[in-house]
């Protein structure tokens, strides 16, 4: 999963980027973008959903 997610990432950003040059303002809707991504890996839930759904049950 972690080499399909750098793929993913490499489609905004090349190999060779700088991310100490790289501000949150273009990271963050790259990010928002995968978190609601389904992924066939998470039953094609969506990070953001699955992330959620353990908050809410940690919390009861």
């Amino acid at each position: 999963m972690n080499e399909n997610t750098n793929q993913l990432l490499r489609q905004h950003w090349p190999k060779s980027t700088d991310f100490k040059a790289t501000t949150l303002a273009e990271v963050i809707p790259v990010f928002e973008q995968l978190n609601h991504r389904p992924s066939k890996t998470l039953g094609f839930e969506t990070p953001a959903k699955l992330m959620q759904d353990y908050l809410v049950a940690k919390a009861a």
